[in-house]
């Protein structure tokens, strides 16, 4: 019989006291209305998703199709496929997709290649498209709509061999589409914290700098730019095309109360504790909301390393050689049930260079984040997103996402791995939408008060008797949320679309009080 041993933390007690039950009255609640299945099993068939009030359309990244597919959700409880926006004439493929009015964005890739941001009207027909910098991973318009800016991630090829630099672009189109500007920012010669990660073989620090996700401020003076692997927010001024910071988001102490985590897939057990390691918080997506006029930043600390055929960061505790004086019961620490299958990253951990760990750090923070506009931690959710989870779902505590049956299969690498993020105003209340990648689903949080959060509910629309190759365990692999307020939804109530990337579906989800 599987043991559930349900930690010690007495914080984590409290949250759990506190915390709101599934239907509790007054709360909200997802329900999810309807699902469109792409038919592809682990190929990011459902990636990223944007909406057309206007049409009612869903727009999707395919990425097994290389295609945007334009979906019909009139009727929510029945999404249907209208059509295929095909980008190979124009890319090898899309990444990410927005719109504005009626204009359409789309990022699209080539490779280690300049990629481009490519305009189509609602019904998937071609205006015009425009260079911009390496694998532009993310695009968003401000908010006037007279820009798009792309985050350009400039990833390096399988062998490092190649590794274009990571950018910015601003693509002004002010005076029309067909007569857009392009103005690239680059971070080359940016005065950096020393706590910014830069350590790729042989790279620039504008190579090692590689944007995930942009947020932009209500004013559209502002972006924030998520710079996972660096664990950095890049601050540009949209005005100049000029990067006016990047700030280390620092470390998350995972031996203090509240941020305990799970350690170990070996274990059997849900084994919430503190340990001596340091999580890096490497956010993936970034949203902005105003309160009282200041801009916060909302993050979903995923976490990522570099891992590729002649360069990888990632060991397992029980790998490595630990420092006598700085962990004295290291025999302890690296049996498997405690940290020894824990993944950390080998990069500035020999602080004294004489050859085993002084420090252990992990990828990501196992949790979502607000930040104030310079870079200044507001408030974590500590260990509340793992703690809620084996609560509510006890029996798949940490599960990966492409295989059911995985109870605690994560624990040892980032847990439920927070990723996407959306927000959305419901009456007079802002609330979070937080995507699960591993174990699925959707976390909400009302984030009315930026200093304290408090947790709403989770849904998620995963069906654990189901096989998951087969297509019969529902949604896996949360990748992109968006959240339609009232005003815009075919039904007259905020809905909420979760594409999934593993399991190539796109779930609405109504939201209700």
């Amino acid at each position: 019989m599987r043991k559930l041993r349900l930690f010690s933390a007495a914080a984590a007690l409290a949250l759990l006291a506190a915390a709101p039950a599934f239907a509790q009255e007054g709360a909200l609640t997802l329900t999810p209305l309807g699902t469109y299945a792409a038919g592809a099993f682990d190929e990011g068939a459902a990636e990223i998703v944007a909406f057309h009030p206007a049409t009612s359309q869903l727009y999707v990244v395919n990425g097994a199709t290389a295609s945007i597919d334009i979906l019909n959700i009139a009727d929510p409880s029945a999404p249907t496929l209208v059509s295929s926006i095909d980008v190979t004439p124009y890319a090898e493929g899309s990444t990410h997709v927005t719109i504005f009015g009626d204009l359409l964005a789309v990022a699209l890739e080539n490779g280690q290649a300049n990629g481009a941001v490519g305009f189509f009207n609602p019904d998937g027909s071609f205006i015009a498209s425009y260079e911009v910098g390496a694998l532009p991973d993310m695009l968003t318009f401000t908010p006037d709509g007279t820009k798009v800016l792309t985050a350009n991630e400039g990833e390096p090829n399988s062998d490092y061999s190649v590794d274009p630099e990571g950018s910015v672009s601003i693509v002004d189109i002010s005076a029309g589409v067909e007569a857009a500007t392009v103005t690239t920012v680059s971070f080359a010669d940016v005065m950096l914290d020393p706590a910014v990660r830069v350590f790729g073989p042989n790279a620039t620090q504008a190579q090692d700098l590689e944007p995930e996700y942009v947020a932009v401020s209500a004013d559209g003076a502002t972006a924030y730019v998520t710079l996972q692997e660096a664990n950095a927010l890049g601050v540009i001024d949209i005005a100049s095309a000029t990067v006016t910071a990047v700030v280390p988001l620092g470390l998350k102490d995972h031996s203090l109360p509240g941020n305990e985590l799970d350690a170990s897939d070996e274990d059997g057990a849900i084994n919430i504790t503190s340990h001596p390691v340091f999580g890096l918080y490497q956010p993936d997506a970034v949203v902005a909301y105003e309160v009282n006029g200041e801009t916060f930043l909302v993050t979903a600390n995923e976490g990522d390393t570099r891992d590729y055929e002649t360069f990888a960061e990632e060991e397992r505790v029980e790998d490595m050689t630990l420092d006598a004086e700085a962990f004295p019961n290291a025999a302890e620490l690296q049996a498997p049930e405690v940290l020894g299958r824990l993944t950390i990253l080998t990069p500035f951990s020999d602080t004294d260079g004489d050859g085993d760990l002084d420090v252990l750090y992990v990828p990501g923070a196992r949790s979502f984040s607000i930040w104030a506009a310079d870079g200044t931690l507001v408030y974590d959710s500590g260990s509340q997103l793992e703690t809620l989870i084996a609560e509510l779902v006890p029996e798949e505590f940490n599960a990966t996402n492409d295989e059911n049956g995985s109870f605690d299969n994560r624990s040892d690498n980032k847990g439920p791995e927070p990723e996407g993020v959306a927000i959305g105003q419901i009456g007079d209340a802002t609330y979070a939408f937080i995507g699960l990648e591993r174990i699925g689903g959707v976390m909400v949080y009302d984030i009315s008060d930026p200093a304290a959060p408090v947790f709403v509910t989770y849904a998620n629309n995963r069906d654990y008797t189901g096989d998951a190759e087969a297509g019969t365990a529902g949604d896996l692999g949360p990748e992109g949320l968006r959240f339609i307020p009232a005003s815009d939804s075919p039904t007259g109530e905020a809905l909420l679309v979760v594409a999934n990337e593993i399991s190539g579906t796109t779930t609405v989800y109504s939201v209700t009080q």
